[in-house]
């Protein structure tokens, strides 16, 4: 080193030993420009932000561990708790705090709407994401007045996902472009006098019974996955004819069909 001092012009080899002197003498060690650069950059730079915690609420397993390893691989989000009914939803959110919640709106003999709308009562800033396998063109506007910030069908792609996941932490609404312009068209429907359509006067119960009967599926198939009676089953039927203005089982399925059919 003292040879490298002497290769340096007079004076300036001498005065970086007098620093080195006094920096030791101070308790201080001394670092090249460059390594002291380095060590500063390291210290001083900024740390990643935590990941945003996600409860899952299904009542499928599998799709749970699905959706845990899609959100957990990326840089932003994780999930910190998962439940596949009510009750645990509840107890969830109580312990993970989570940033926001993905929940279908089917959770065995428990229907996820009334989920979503005690947790807009329990907890208003909680964004509420629906994943769900029904059709959003039935769905998402029901969901979205229950208090979602959004709904993605379980049909689509991961990334689709995380983006709507992104979209409802910052405070926003997230639904298909389809489905955006379905509601823009319901809007000016609305404010043209048009009459409500067969969804609207149903409950979320009963709107489910109705689109399985649109979809071909008996009354005892209708309980099963629904985890209902067939009592019970045929009582959403009974309301549904009341409501609808429906006279027989037959014209009811037959408008089920037709209103499946129609995405109406």
């Amino acid at each position: 080193m003292a040879r490298v001092f002497q290769r340096l012009p007079a004076g300036i080899g001498q005065g970086i030993l007098r620093v080195r002197l006094a920096w030791k003498v101070a308790g201080f060690k001394y670092m090249a420009p460059k390594v002291a650069q380095q060590k500063m950059s390291k210290n001083t730079g900024r740390s990643r932000p935590p990941k945003a915690s996600i409860l899952v609420v299904d009542d499928h397993q599998i799709v749970r561990e699905g959706l845990v390893r899609v959100i957990d691989r990326t840089a932003d989000l994780k999930v910190g708790a998962q439940a596949g009914n009510i009750a645990q939803a509840h107890a969830a959110i109580g312990l993970a705090r989570p940033a926001a919640v993905i929940v279908d709106i089917t959770l065995g003999s428990q229907n996820g709407i009334e989920l979503i709308k005690d947790l807009k009562v329990r907890h208003p800033d909680l964004p509420l994401l629906v994943h769900s396998i029904h059709d959003e063109t039935i769905y998402a506007e029901r969901c979205l007045r229950a208090g979602a910030k959004g709904y993605v069908m379980k049909q689509e792609n991961s990334e689709l996902l995380l983006r709507a996941l992104r979209q409802i932490l910052k405070g926003e609404v997230f639904v298909s472009p389809a489905m955006n312009s379905q509601l823009l068209q319901q809007l000016s429907d609305n404010r043209s006098g048009k009459g409500t359509t067969a969804a609207e006067r149903l409950s979320d119960r009963e709107l489910e019974v109705f689109e399985l009967l649109g979809r071909g599926h008996r009354t005892k198939e209708v309980a099963c996955l629904l985890h209902l009676s067939d009592k019970t089953i045929q009582t959403h039927r009974e309301h549904i004819k009341e409501k609808l203005g429906i006279k027989d089982a037959v014209s009811l399925v037959r408008r089920a069909v037709q209103w499946v059919e129609s995405g109406k």
